[in-house]
């Protein structure tokens, strides 16, 4: 009997055991990433940078730029497996922690659209100082709201690519689309929808009346009210509309989208780069069957599924054609860049 438990325990400490080499494996990413300080008049910012385990000359780069929230520069651990993409293509990665994040100074609901283009352009003036980085083969990667913030810097820095997941065009309409899309996701009666959008509408006309607070608060009661920091943050920043700024862009342009995507309605989106951005600079790939985060609905609606993923498989949390397609495009921009005809 004691030798049929000794054996029993050796099996469950193998299996455990076996299971952890596994999933340390599957964490272990093929790139070399270092903490890096970059000194801004505006106080300190820390991140990630991230570069190929074995290069030739210099690579390019791609800077990533957050959207909403208070994101942390791996945004926790969720960009590891496309900065292994771009390693293997032969591109280096930097990615800030959001000021008030993980030593970056500051706080992030502090900034307007406009304060994020400035500290890009001051992340792209460290990394053309860096000696293995190719400074005419620098571009962008960012999602959401960071939709607001490429095009803008696109007319003040000469991107050699820009790379936009899933970016809105007008900050208000976004709002109210999410909200609306958002709810009949979750079930409620369309009753209770067009009340709540509604009640939208009327902070809106706060916001353009230059509101304060207290006005705010009183309008929708503390227990749905957001926080006075993110009250000032919107109030900064609820006029942005990218339209206007995607004539900004001199360079290829990878426009990827889900055609399920609640929090910006993708269409909209689509439609708008298609009719200002160049044909010969522009690329749009929709995946099916995709939400906002690029990961398949199946795996979005499935919290215990997304978990499993993030731990045993961290590389297909997002759809394969996903970073597919971002590698097919520099590798493409690349080309083009250097004169090849392809």
């Amino acid at each position: 009997m004691k030798k049929k438990i000794t054996i029993s325990m050796m099996i469950i400490v193998l299996l455990f055991g076996g299971a952890g080499l596994y999933i340390l494996k599957q964490h272990s990413f093929d790139m070399v990433e270092q903490a890096v300080e970059i000194q801004t008049p505006q106080g300190k910012l820390t991140g990630t940078f991230v570069l190929p385990k074995s290069y030739t000359g210099k690579v390019g780069l791609v800077l990533f730029i957050h959207g909403d929230g208070p994101a942390d520069s791996t945004l926790d651990g969720g960009y590891r497996h496309i900065w292994e993409r771009l390693a293997s293509a032969g591109y280096a990665s930097l990615s800030l922690n959001k000021r008030g994040i993980n030593g970056s100074e500051g706080n992030w609901l502090d900034q307007s659209i406009d304060d994020r283009v400035e500290e890009a352009r001051q992340a792209i003036a460290w990394a053309k100082a860096q000696p293995m980085i190719e400074a005419s083969k620098i571009g962008t990667w960012g999602a959401s709201q960071a939709g607001w913030v490429i095009p803008k810097l696109a007319g003040k820095e000469p991107l050699a690519f820009s790379i936009l997941v899933g970016p809105a065009i007008n900050w208000l309409s976004q709002g109210e689309y999410n909200t609306r899309m958002q709810m009949q996701h979750d079930g409620y009666r369309e009753a209770d929808i067009e009340k709540t959008v509604a009640k939208g509408r009327e902070v809106r006309n706060l916001l353009r009346n230059n509101a304060s607070y207290d006005e705010y608060l009183k309008l929708v009661g503390e227990k749905d009210a957001m926080s006075k920091e993110r009250w000032a943050f919107v109030s900064k920043n609820f006029l942005s509309d990218a339209t206007d700024d995607l004539r900004l862009f001199r360079s290829p342009v990878l426009l990827l989208l889900g055609d399920k995507d609640i929090n910006v309605d993708s269409k909209e989106t689509e439609q708008v780069y298609r009719r200002i951005v160049p044909p010969e600079l522009l690329t749009v790939t929709v995946f099916t069957d995709t939400e906002h985060r690029m990961m398949s609905t199946k795996t979005a609606d499935s919290e215990f599924r997304a978990l499993m993923i993030s731990i045993f498989a961290p590389r297909q949390i997002t759809v394969p054609e996903y970073l597919d397609e971002m590698e097919k495009f520099l590798k493409k921009s690349s080309n083009q860049s250097d004169g090849t005809v392809l």
